[in-house]
């Protein structure tokens, strides 16, 4: 005949408290990552000069990426007409959005005034020291310089976002408007900002690299939480 042992009064009480914990954490639900907040920081094209609502750059990949499965919110950073220098200026405002990953578009208009190259490497320098310092990561969008500025100044300009990337050691995407740019179905009638077909073709090419860029950031954010 089994013998059943009566267990103690302090016994039974440790039992009951570490089966109720047991099935608090079997009912909890699983943690949930954080979104990605991915700040777009640039200019008019990124601002979306000229667009309906929706049809901005970072609604429409916001939309694109969510259609891949990610859990992301794109903060329209842009501000049209603005310089690096103009940029510079705003980025503590800027941040204060707590973006956890930034696309870094800037540089359109100086190339457009033709302002001094050097310039505005010192300009997107300063930017991107901030956000490495910040810790997040950098999609760098670099810009052409326009052809009737003579070949010295377009290779100086040009230059700018490659010299960045390697400093950094950030992801270049080389040409923000490519496939876009010079194609008058793709753009509004001034030929210069991009209508909602030229933007879909603009989130189309780039939305590769951002998808790793948000990745990357996913990452960093479970790095911390697991610190």
């Amino acid at each position: 005949m089994p013998i059943f042992l009566r267990p103690s009064p302090q016994t039974a009480g440790r039992l009951f408290a570490l089966w109720a914990a047991a099935l608090v954490f079997l009912a909890a639900p699983a943690a949930k990552a954080e979104t990605v907040r991915l700040m777009a920081f640039g200019d008019s094209l990124t601002h979306g000069y000229g667009l309906a609502a929706g049809d901005t750059f970072p609604e429409q990949l916001e939309a694109a990426l969510k259609a891949e499965g990610l859990d992301v919110l794109v903060i329209n950073a842009g501000n049209s007409g603005d310089t690096t220098a103009a940029g510079r200026a705003r980025l503590d405002w800027a941040l204060a959005d707590r973006p956890t990953a930034v696309i870094l578009e800037l540089g359109a208009n100086d190339g457009l005034r033709g302002l001094d190259p050097a310039a505005t490497y010192d300009n997107l320098d300063a930017i991107m020291d901030k956000l490495s310092a910040a810790g997040l990561p950098v999609l760098i969008a670099g810009m052409l310089a326009p052809p009737n500025l003579g070949r010295e100044y377009g290779e100086a300009f040009n230059s700018v976002f490659p010299r960045l990337a390697e400093k950094y050691r950030a992801p270049l995407y080389p040409f923000f408007l490519d496939g876009v740019a010079l194609v008058p179905e793709l753009n509004q009638p001034d030929g210069i900002h991009p209508n909602a077909q030229g933007v879909a073709e603009i989130v189309r090419r780039i939305k590769p690299h951002v998808v790793e860029l948000v990745k990357a950031a996913a990452l960093a954010q479970q790095s911390l939480r697991s610190n």
